[in-house]
């Protein structure tokens, strides 16, 4: 496509799209550093899961609060295994479709369904500020989880509004890459030898945390947020990052997903950028002394 990424070294902590992603960035030139940092599983126990998709069946819930693109899949992966999918997904067409961002929305569309009511921006904030218009007393929700956040603050809104709210986590979250390698990836990005960092999940902030606290590398790795420019997918991501101790000096505008985030990164700090104005971290600064 271009070469305004030429000669800038970005590291791609991306595993289910890793390919995708790096690949994006090649075409501009880029040297891809790949790292996949978080493997996405099934939970272990199906029984759950599946009892929450017989209640979903027998007794459809009266909405459902659709978190993560990731989530519909996995519980379509669950149904197809018992020999329950096409039952789920009639249960699940005649249910008001309420959904966080486009990853769910578009996993509808695969379905040749779409969302009744999307949140006003793609956080548990705005799903709250979304629903704090609609009367919820009496209602039945059900509510896709995601790893690592029971989403208290979500379920005890429902409750408050009247409603039952009905919880499902179908996924988890695992280590990909070695300790070594995320290690290394930290090491490199605080020795300035890296020049972003292009983040699409939030559990691959913690596990970058997770490396360094096991590592010893607590202030490297504060040192790599510094030195590095750091691109988050969308506001989720990049809160997370702000919360790790990071600045995000890229993301996309309004489309949270992997092709704007590309497209903001080459409009930061392409070679037409780099040429006039560069986007530099903050703890990043041209050397002073003698050469």
């Amino acid at each position: 496509m271009s070469n305004a990424l030429a000669g800038r070294r970005i590291v791609v902590p991306e595993t289910r799209e890793l390919d995708l992603l790096a690949d994006m960035l090649e075409r501009h030139g880029a040297t891809a550093l790949r790292c996949p940092l978080v493997a996405i599983r099934d939970v272990e126990d199906a029984a759950p899961v599946e009892a929450w998709l017989a209640r979903f069946i027998a007794a459809p819930p009266d909405d459902l609060i659709l978190l993560t693109g990731e989530g519909l899949g996995r519980l379509v992966g669950f149904a197809q295994r018992a020999g329950i999918d096409a039952a789920f997904v009639a249960a699940l067409a005649n249910v008001r479709k309420i959904t966080r961002g486009p990853k769910p929305a578009r996993r509808l569309h695969t379905l040749g369904l779409k969302p009744d009511l999307a949140a006003i921006e793609p956080t548990t904030a705005g799903v709250i500020a979304t629903l704090k218009g609609e009367n919820l007393a009496g209602r039945r929700v059900g509510v896709q989880l995601y790893p690592d956040n029971p989403n208290a603050e979500l379920i005890e809104f429902l409750r408050t509004a009247g409603a039952t709210p009905d919880p499902v986590l179908c996924y988890a979250y695992a280590s990909q890459s070695d300790d070594l390698l995320v290690a290394e990836t930290i090491d490199a990005m605080a020795a300035g030898a890296v020049d972003l960092i292009a983040f699409t999940s939030s559990a691959q902030i913690k596990r970058l945390c997770d490396v360094a606290a096991a590592s010893g590398r607590a202030d490297a790795l504060q040192a790599a947020f510094a030195r590095t420019l750091i691109a988050a997918v969308g506001p989720v991501v990049a809160k997370t990052i702000e919360e790790a101790g990071g600045h995000v000096a890229v993301a996309p505008a309004d489309s949270f997903h992997m092709k704007p985030m590309v497209n903001a990164i080459v409009a930061a700090i392409g070679s037409k950028t780099k040429a006039s104005a560069p986007v530099e971290p903050e703890g990043r600064r041209p050397s002073t002394s003698a050469r």
